[in-house]
């Protein structure tokens, strides 16, 4: 990290206090359920808003505020933010929150795509790889710090106090973007056609298809994780409180650990079979959680606790080991236009949590709010996306002839791809 300019980091801060509004929802859904009277399920769709407005703006807000200077609109999406999280803070009921949600999104979207810009636009020749992942792992360290920090918030002061900690933070960075952020002028015209060219690769749109239906069964287990614990455990909502902040953070910190492993996996298997490693391994540790919530209620005693920290913790390694190979297929597919696949990319992801969310409350309704149901039914989704995995390898060109029998199959990670992996895990 040393020799990075210090607005960079501003960047990643921001990416930071967008994923933590992401979300810290899925840490405090009972106790939004509870205060503002309605389901859990309900609650849930709160995650849906966020995830679905971000998903499908930051494509369309890119192209309208493309030709803007970038500066200017990181902080005018900045403010849209803020405001918002303290319109959801202040909110008096669930439309209002609602509401709050979709604004923030749009804030999100806004500033998101603009930081991208900067990135790849400010990094000096041959550094874009290493610039655009140090903001993209904003949202992976926002599941480590902010998400965990959120939910004992939301403990110890009501969950409101989540989002006055996120609209704190949100206002800080409009202040530092302004300060530091380069003075980078908007993009030359381009046609809607010439930007969107990469969804006219087949590989790049299998591609976008596993991180979507991905992140609809395993961001959807994410979402209601709070439920599923109280539900293993055997407690209430209100009893399970240590128990879903512990767990949270553990999803941090081997989260992290995931995406480590999956960018130094990359160097040893290629980007190809390490993604399709990584959802296997997804599949079989969310069948995991499917399997020890379904087993019924363990009274709370040491084994399940046990069992809930180890399938919880696999599920988080292979998860977010699925991101660095991920780029590396990207950068390798589509090296033209790898900034645009890779926000598609991001895209995909969020608007599959958003359709998790809202199939995961429609699960709790149908089940009679038996959170277990929701990882029986995303190890099913998971094992379509791999798939759909197996099929990107197989749009893989052929490897060229190696120097031995030991040579790793298909085309290694270019320079970039591995140091994108290593920088955004």
């Amino acid at each position: 990290m040393r020799g990075l300019p210090g607005w960079l980091f501003v960047l990643f801060v921001v990416l930071l206090a967008a994923g933590t509004d992401e979300f810290v929802i899925a840490g405090v859904l009972p106790e939004v359920g509870r205060d503002l009277g309605v389901p859990v399920a309900a609650a849930g769709q709160l995650v849906t808003a966020f995830a679905v407005v971000y998903a499908l703006g930051a494509p369309l807000l890119s192209l309208i505020t493309d030709r803007l200077p970038r500066r200017a609109v990181m902080v005018a999406g900045l403010v849209v933010f803020t405001l918002a999280n303290a319109l959801a803070a202040l909110a008096p009921g669930y439309a209002v929150l609602l509401t709050a949600r979709v604004l923030s999104a749009v804030g999100a979207a806004v500033v998101t795509s603009a930081a991208f810009a900067v990135a790849a636009e400010g990094a000096p020749e041959g550094r874009q790889g290493r610039y655009l992942s140090v903001v993209v792992a904003g949202i992976t360290v926002a599941l480590f710090t902010g998400v965990p920090l959120g939910a004992w918030l939301a403990g110890a002061y009501g969950w409101r106090s989540t989002f006055w900690l996120i609209t704190a933070v949100g206002a800080v960075a409009a202040v530092a973007v302004r300060a530091t952020a380069p003075d980078l002028p908007g993009g030359a015209a381009a046609p809607l056609r010439e930007r969107l060219a990469p969804l006219r690769s087949l590989p790049v749109v299998r591609l976008l298809g596993v991180t979507f239906v991905g992140a609809t069964g395993g961001l959807m287990f994410y979402s209601y994780l709070a439920p599923y614990v109280a539900d293993v455990a055997d407690r209430t909502a209100q009893e399970a409180r240590p128990l879903v902040v512990g767990a949270l953070f553990l999803v941090g910190v081997t989260g992290v650990a995931g995406a480590l492993l999956g960018g130094r996996a990359v160097d040893v298997w290629g980007p190809h079979r390490t993604l399709r490693r990584s959802v296997g391994g997804h599949v079989l540790a969310m069948a995991a959680a499917a399997g020890v919530g379904l087993a019924g209620p363990g009274g709370g005693g040491v084994w399940v606790l046990a069992g809930l920290v180890l399938v919880v913790g696999a599920w988080s390694v292979v998860a977010w080991a699925f991101n660095p190979p991920a780029q590396g297929v990207l950068m390798g597919i589509a090296p033209q236009a790898a900034t645009t696949a890779m926000a598609l990319n991001i895209s995909a992801m969020y608007l599959g949590t958003g359709v998790g969310s809202a199939l995961g409350g429609l699960i709790l309704k149908i089940g009679g709010g038996e959170a277990a149901w929701v990882p029986a039914v995303a190890t099913v989704l998971l094992a379509g996306s791999y798939g759909l995995a197996r099929r990107v390898a197989a749009d893989a060109p052929a490897p060229a002839p190696g120097p031995g029998p030991g040579s790793a199959p298909g085309p290694a990670p270019t320079s970039a791809s591995c140091e994108a992996a290593h920088d955004a895990a």
